[in-house]
């Protein structure tokens, strides 16, 4: 039995197969996590969440910024977008329950595995956390929006998700501007500075932080024991140089690979676009 955490997807389906494929995967008992972002952009996004879903137990995935942007476009609190490959996904019969499943997804997931260095909590998110958050203070935020998400107001919710303000986080922040900033960190976040604000307009590599920012993951202090899985950054180019740091999205959609970590070794493995 062996875990899988993937990169964004984004409705690169042939390439995932041959990724799986790849890895021999089984699902009957190894285990796919993949960090969002599991369509939009890219060919076959309905073929992908279609598949995803039919996984049932052995796949597990938190959601991204695309996957967030669907349930808004397939409920009418935002319309379509240039870039948008959704289309075969709306006009499907299952469109109503494609939705209401990534609804259920959560935005963090926090975990222990049992590894080759012995029992390791692993976080995997698709952007980030912010500065001072803990592990547990980030799966506490993230439930907040979990539960709006899921809850009766939920359209209310996506028609205030959207949006680069407020972009400093502080505890007493209220309603739609709490949930909308913890959101973007989640989702969104590349670059922040130490008093937890956000530079959301660069998305570009590290060398091109603004003054007085960092990639977010450097405000992170990790033992051995904790590992921080994530995607959205595919400027990353895979690398981060903090050893229990894991950029996954290698920029698939954009020509260039998509890739698999295998949790219990670290054993990295990809294939082209």
């Amino acid at each position: 039995m062996a875990t899988y955490a993937v990169g964004d997807i984004q409705g690169c389906y042939d390439q995932l197969m041959r990724l799986l494929d790849k890895i021999n995967f089984d699902p009957t008992i190894d285990r796919l996590w993949t960090v969002g972002d599991l369509i939009n952009r890219g060919p076959q996004s309905l073929e992908t969440i279609r598949f995803a879903k039919s996984l049932g137990q052995a796949f597990t995935m938190v959601l991204g910024n695309h996957d967030l942007h669907f349930v808004a476009m397939a409920t009418g609190a935002v319309k379509h977008g240039k870039k948008d490959t959704l289309q075969a996904i709306l006009d499907d019969p299952d469109c109503p329950q494609f939705c209401d499943w990534l609804r259920q997804q959560p935005l963090l997931l926090r975990k222990k595995l049992d590894t080759e260095v012995g029992t390791q909590t692993f976080l995997m998110v698709h952007a980030g956390i912010a500065p001072g958050w803990t592990f547990k203070m980030a799966r506490q935020y993230a439930g907040e929006v979990e539960a709006a998400l899921q809850s009766d107001k939920y359209l209310k919710f996506l028609s205030k998700m959207y949006g680069d303000e407020p972009d400093i986080w502080h505890d007493g922040l209220e309603k739609w501007e709490r949930l909308r900033v913890i959101t973007n960190y989640l989702t969104r976040v590349r670059f922040c500075n130490g008093e937890t604000q956000l530079n959301l307009a660069i998305k570009t590599g590290p060398k091109t932080a603004p003054d007085g920012f960092k990639p977010w993951y450097e405000y992170q202090e990790l033992k051995k024991n904790k590992v921080i899985l994530f995607g959205h950054w595919a400027t990353l180019e895979g690398e981060t140089n903090w050893p229990n740091v894991h950029a996954l999205d290698t920029g698939c959609v954009w020509g260039r690979t998509l890739t698999a970590l295998r949790l219990e070794d670290k054993q990295r493995f990809s294939v082209p676009y």
